[in-house]
């Protein structure tokens, strides 16, 4: 008698557990989706330390993107997939001349198995090609520029966010002495 007690004893409780969804799947599957704007690290760069009035420089915003998610490329794979953009809010006296967009990669997922998706993972370089006119202020600037994106991972896609990120620089007179800042970042040709 006893023996059946425990055994309709272990018996329950295996069942409340697999009911209850408490079985052995593993935690990261089971774990809420992290915050979108957390999914993302961005860091900003000039390539010229100080800019001069009348001179066109380059800005870049690299962005490393948490192990297991990715974002849609600039150039998603169907319309309806939200593009990853980078906007500046131009103070006066700048001009954006270009925005430099990555190519994205190909890559097949579960959720698409027939088509692949060009997305971004990793990370990924986005570059602002400005100007600074005779008109802009002399001294520090600082440039807000909007990443929009929306981050995905192997089985759920999280809303779409914006995540200010903010260029830094010192303006001077134009002709001024400048020199050439983040080789690292600038010296590579830039693939769009």
């Amino acid at each position: 008698m006893k023996l059946a007690v425990r055994f309709a004893h272990a018996f329950a409780l295996c069942a409340l557990a697999v009911g209850t969804g408490v079985a052995t799947a593993p935690a990261q599957e089971t774990a809420a989706p992290k915050n979108p704007s957390e999914i993302v690290t961005t860091h900003s760069f000039v390539s010229l330390d100080p800019v001069p009035r009348d001179k066109e420089f380059q800005a870049a915003v690299v962005v490393k993107i948490a192990t297991g998610y990715h974002m849609n490329s600039h150039k998603p794979s169907d319309s309806y997939l939200i593009p990853t953009t980078l906007t500046p809010q131009l103070p006066a006296g700048f001009t954006l001349v270009e925005a430099i967009y990555p190519a994205g990669r190909d890559e097949k997922f579960p959720f698409s198995p027939d088509k692949p998706l060009n997305v971004y993972s990793g990370s990924v370089t986005f570059r602002l090609r400005l100007a600074a006119d005779s008109s802009v202020a002399l001294g520090a600037a600082t440039i807000p520029v909007t990443l929009r994106f929306q981050a995905c991972n192997m089985s759920a896609c999280l809303p779409p966010v914006k995540v200010p990120v903010s260029l830094e620089l010192q303006v001077v007179a134009a002709g001024a002495s400048t020199h050439a800042a983040h080789p690292e970042i600038f010296s590579a040709k830039p693939s769009s």
